[in-house]
């Protein structure tokens, strides 16, 4: 009998289930700290609890091609009582055929106006609104609110980032002109990561590195040296120029996070589509390119989580085991995930089944097979 789970050597003596893997790469499931939606749906679209959570399941299911097995669904600024309204439905959960979904990542209200991105800044808050008041009953506990995104330079940022990791809600930095010194002192505070990298971020200059500086931020600045935060990078090709995306992962890779901060436009064809709550524009698609029409202002990705792997692969010259890590170990790391993330007994057996090249060929969900490339 299955138990969803890997098993010792010991526990599986005299199985008689065996599964050819054809040579592949075992790795375990990918983990996406970072998606606003795909096929159609935007995480921000609400109208009534029960449909919203058919779109979810059918986003779920249509994840395991990607080789993701768990995500957080990412809100984006909206008004305050669409976060009341949608977070709750947001809450961890499993899904037989498709990808867990692990609890909320709210990208604001708590950002700056310049560098809002496409977010709507006459939505956004200050550091001293309490996030009962923005979020609701789910900021009281990280039971559905796993980690926040939010500006280091607002007055009040320390607070803040205390009171919401008090309650072991993770605290990411971006959408920020923030200083060195204003992500240090947030670190200090208890900020673990920083959001897309470079993207909606002050430039990394070699006199004022600005928030991207902590990526290799010296031990000597910080309480400890295991305290340099984790940072998610978008290598989707065009957030970041190859170059930029290798420097930034091969200078900390045991902390780099690999996103696609994909949107709702991911897989479906290319095109302008309407906007919504949260981009009140019309968007054009372009391979894995959005921005809003008639800008180069970017949106958000339409790369598979698997795509931006074989990137980081193909541009950093690294091996599947190190470009793997980066959806998987490294944001469980960050997360306090105990169940998944890493092979080993007694983890769930959410796993992808992987050729030389990255390409996924088969995805795992506690021990079933859910999707098969070509199927």
């Amino acid at each position: 009998m299955s138990t969803g789970r890997i098993v010792s050597s010991a526990e599986a003596e005299g199985a008689t289930n065996f599964y050819n893997m054809r040579g592949g790469i075992i790795a375990p499931g990918y983990l996406e700290l970072q998606t606003n939606g795909l096929r159609g749906f935007h995480f921000t679209h609400f109208e009534d609890e029960e449909s919203y959570l058919k779109k979810l399941e059918d986003a779920c299911t249509y994840l395991p091609q990607t080789g993701c097995t768990g995500f957080y669904p990412t809100i984006p600024t909206v008004h305050s009582d669409e976060f009341k309204k949608i977070l709750p439905s947001l809450r961890p959960r499993d899904f037989a055929n498709g990808a867990s979904i692990l609890g909320a990542h709210a990208e604001g209200p708590y950002l700056h106006p310049s560098k809002k991105g496409a977010h709507n800044a006459s939505l956004f808050h200050q550091a001293s609104k309490p996030p009962e008041e923005i979020y609701g009953s789910t900021a009281k506990s990280n039971d559905v609110l796993k980690i926040v995104t939010i500006a280091p330079e607002l007055e009040g940022t320390p607070k803040l980032v205390s009171d919401l990791t008090s309650k072991s809600i993770r605290v990411s930095l971006g959408h920020s002109s923030a200083s060195y010194a204003h992500g240090l002192e947030a670190v200090k505070a208890g900020a673990t990561c920083l959001t897309h990298t470079l993207n909606a971020m002050a430039s990394l200059h070699h006199r004022d590195p600005g928030l991207a500086g902590l990526v290799t931020a010296s031990p000597s600045t910080l309480q400890k040296p295991s305290d340099s935060p984790y940072f998610s990078i978008i290598p989707d090709g065009n957030h970041l120029h190859p170059s930029v995306a290798t420097m930034l992962f091969r200078s900390n890779p045991e902390k780099c996070i690999i996103i696609t901060d994909s949107i709702e436009l991911a897989g479906l064809p290319d095109g302008t589509y309407p906007g919504h709550s949260q981009i009140p524009h019309n968007q054009t698609k372009l391979g894995t390119k959005v921005v809003i029409e008639g800008t180069d202002t970017l949106i958000g990705g339409c790369a598979g989580l698997d795509e931006c792997v074989r990137n980081v692969m193909q541009w950093s010259g690294c091996g599947v085991a190190e470009a793997v890590r980066c959806v998987t170990e490294n944001v469980a790391s960050l997360m306090g995930l105990k169940d998944r993330g890493f092979l080993a007994v007694g983890k769930r057996a959410d796993l992808v089944l992987l050729d030389e090249e990255g390409r996924v060929k088969e995805t795992w969900i506690q021990g079933r097979q859910v999707w098969v490339a070509g199927s």
